[in-house]
């Protein structure tokens, strides 16, 4: 991957176009050997099996140089062997990931992603993808562990406010731990599933008064 990583960012998954699309250029490249042998390597039939060679050597290039890479940040596509292209969806922008497959991609086990995003642009489609199942539920995963890291912090943030706010009034400091305590409980019965989105916030508003 030529895109650099930002501080923090970790590499989750990287996944390629389905290698389908090297099997024309691997067949063409061991017909145009096996054409040499019989008309002989010493006249003009080698010519033949290095260009084959040659276009298989930069077909797979190619396929490689192809990527869409999931970090804990965002996801990535990549392509271009002599340019470069680029295109970055960062998490807390993805609304939707889809995938389908037809019947050859479910057996080949490759297939077209879909990505919905705030973004004025709308859909961001990926085709040919090998995994797709796997490309979709590692961004769900993602965006799912970006989320409550946000949610984490801004518990933090909140608990350090109120202690700071404490600090300096008669018992100001307990109180404030006891409120930071709470809304640590708070948080981690939302993480668990006891609390819904809005019964975490109801109850977060009232421990904030």
């Amino acid at each position: 991957m030529r895109t650099p990583l930002q501080k923090g960012e970790e590499i989750l998954l990287v996944t390629h176009p389905s290698w389908i699309r090297l099997i024309g250029p691997a067949l063409i490249a061991l017909a145009a050997i096996v054409a040499s042998y019989f008309i002989g390597f010493l006249e003009w039939g080698w010519t033949l099996a290095l260009i084959a060679l040659i276009y298989f050597f930069i077909v797979y290039m190619i396929w490689k140089c192809n990527i869409w890479v999931v970090t804990n940040l965002r996801v990535i596509d990549e392509s271009g062997l002599l340019n470069h292209y680029a295109k970055e969806s960062p998490l807390e922008k993805i609304n939707n990931v889809s995938y389908d497959q037809s019947l050859w991609g479910r057996i080949f086990n490759y297939g077209h992603v879909e990505i919905q995003t705030a973004a004025e642009v709308g859909a961001t489609d990926y085709f040919n993808v090998h995994g797709p199942k796997r490309l979709k539920d590692t961004i769900t995963l993602a965006q799912s562990e970006f989320k409550n890291l946000q949610l984490s912090n801004q518990a933090r943030q909140m608990a350090a406010a109120m202690n700071l706010q404490g600090i300096g009034t008669s018992g100001g400091q307990s109180s404030a731990q006891s409120v930071a305590s709470e809304l640590e409980k708070l948080f981690q019965l939302k993480q668990q599933g006891i609390l819904t989105e809005e019964e975490y916030l109801r109850a977060k508003n009232r421990l904030l008064g």
